[in-house]
């Protein structure tokens, strides 16, 4: 059974870091794609970075420069680096996989909050 756990996640004020992690287990297919989504209140859910197998990422718009996405293939590990936290990047982040069979899988999310 495939699980991910995401830790890191936490209250910090405007301006500062956290780094999240996400560990996969139980993956009988290699991983084509780790990555991390958000969810804050009241909107939907987007793809804050993703990293495929190639080592080509992608960023939303709003996190480029600021955010940092890196994955340890040989763990199955991923992780994002936040710098220069907003407040607008208070969220609910979930850890997503892509399964080369295409299958997708979903951690249950880890909070953060960033507030004076």
């Amino acid at each position: 059974q495939v699980q991910l756990v995401e830790s890191g996640g936490g209250l910090v004020q405007p301006g500062g870091t956290l780094r999240l992690s996400c560990a996969a287990s139980g993956t009988r297919f290699s991983i084509n794609s780790m990555g991390w989504y958000r969810q804050a209140p009241g909107k939907q859910r987007e793809l804050v970075a993703n990293e495929w197998s190639r080592g080509r990422a992608n960023y939303v718009d709003s996190v480029k420069g600021r955010f940092t996405i890196s994955r340890d293939s040989a763990k199955n590990m991923v992780y994002l680096q936040m710098n220069n936290l907003k407040p607008e990047d208070t969220a609910v982040y979930y850890c997503n996989i892509v399964l080369a069979s295409g299958v997708s899988y979903w951690g249950k999310g880890t909070l953060v909050t960033v507030s004076s």
